[in-house]
């Protein structure tokens, strides 16, 4: 099943309540979102609106993969993704580091590196270079805008619903001297405030999936990109081999919708039409997540011992074993009784590590894939 242009028409799109989202992002992470990070910035998160955060992110998640449940999700896609990532930033910045997205890896080379080198692979394969204005759709704390930034020479406008990534994101630029390369921009990936064909190119590494509809946010693309500019994307979906009903199957795609912010989670079919539907013209597409790399993408939420190539593995892979997820599920737990932790807590943790066994099952049973990319270029007659 596709994605319709009826179905696009009949998304509805969220208020620009972009005063509101901003003195909500203070109140729960304070004036100044710079001065602590991860699990300082964490347990320093004002209760009042931790509970507020938790309950409008939580509200959404009973269970129910129906059409009406899907549809609410879909028409809350705005307030679910800007709780859900002020609930978890702290989390992903102390874990994952600045930057928020899976890789491929190899054998002696370490977690950052591959980070680096995914970004790069994307930009090469895109042709970024030097005096390009690009934008980067979703762009969380701005750890691929910075990275890309230097390693092609072009400038970076990053786009972010969420205040507190925005801000942290400027912090970054500040503190590696980047500010003449790297700005960064309130806003809704639906519904964007830029002129049309503003941009070189424009890039989006495992953000699109948020969208309630694929057609929405990549005809918004399209619209701000130059005619012969290219987008390049790094887009969560299910494969092939997925079958929505099999109960199986929706479980997992449930528990990483869960788990991950992301109102639905879309087949690879329905990512290919929707970029061919708003006007791409698809050059390149490869699952780079089914190459039989030795070390798989989601080695770092195993827990499996077979993978640990370095020192800082060995904490990761204990992390994420069962016994490692049952100690961090406890120890956050008991943190909250104690105030010592912001209510809801717990709830937030259980879903991240359900959300990391099934992002697991979905990789091994490749129904899964958090790198499809493809590559796509507006016609250059493009009106």
């Amino acid at each position: 099943m596709t994605t319709s242009t009826t179905e696009q028409e009949s998304q509805p799109l969220a208020p620009k309540n972009f005063e509101q989202d901003r003195e909500f992002a203070k109140a729960l992470h304070g004036k100044d979102a710079t001065k602590k990070t991860g699990l300082g910035a964490w347990v320093s998160k004002d209760a009042s609106a931790q509970e507020v955060a938790v309950d409008g992110y939580f509200k959404h998640w009973d269970g129910k993969t129906d059409k009406e449940a899907e549809h609410s999700r879909k028409s809350d896609y705005s307030e679910l993704t800007k709780h859900y990532y002020n609930l978890v930033t702290d989390f992903y910045e102390y874990g994952w580091g600045s930057s928020f997205h899976f890789s491929r890896y190899y054998r002696g080379e370490a977690f950052r590196q591959a980070t680096a080198r995914h970004e790069h692979y994307l930009a090469l394969k895109m042709g970024i270079t030097e005096n390009m204005k690009v934008l980067d759709v979703g762009c969380g704390v701005g750890g691929p805008a910075r990275e890309i930034a230097r390693f092609t020479g072009c400038s970076v406008v990053g786009l972010n619903n969420n205040d507190y990534q925005v801000e942290r994101a400027e912090f970054y630029s500040k503190k590696y001297n980047m500010t003449k390369q790297l700005s960064y921009v309130k806003g809704d990936f639906m519904q964007m405030d830029f002129e049309p064909e503003t941009f070189d190119a424009v890039y989006a590494i495992e953000a699109t999936v948020h969208a309630p509809v694929l057609e929405g946010v990549y005809g918004e693309i399209y619209k701000v990109l130059k005619p012969g500019g290219t987008f390049g994307v790094y887009e969560w979906v299910m494969t092939d081999a997925y079958d929505e009903t099999n109960p199986e199957h929706r479980a997992i795609a449930y528990g990483i919708e869960v788990g991950d912010g992301i109102p639905k989670m879309y087949k690879r079919q329905v990512a290919e039409d929707a970029l061919k539907n708003v006007g791409f013209e698809l050059e390149y597409q490869n699952d780079l997540a089914d190459m039989d790399d030795d070390i798989p993408w989601y080695y770092p939420l195993a827990g499996q011992l077979k993978y640990v190539q370095t020192l800082g593995d060995v904490f990761t892979i204990f992390r994420t074993s069962k016994i490692g997820r049952k100690v961090t599920t406890e120890t956050v737990g008991l943190m909250e009784k104690l105030g010592l932790a912001p209510k809801g807590s717990r709830q937030v943790t259980n879903a991240l590590e359900d959300a990391a066994v099934n992002l697991v099952k979905g990789g091994e049973l490749k129904l899964f894939t958090p790198m499809m990319l493809y590559v796509a270029r507006k016609p250059l007659d493009a009106k």
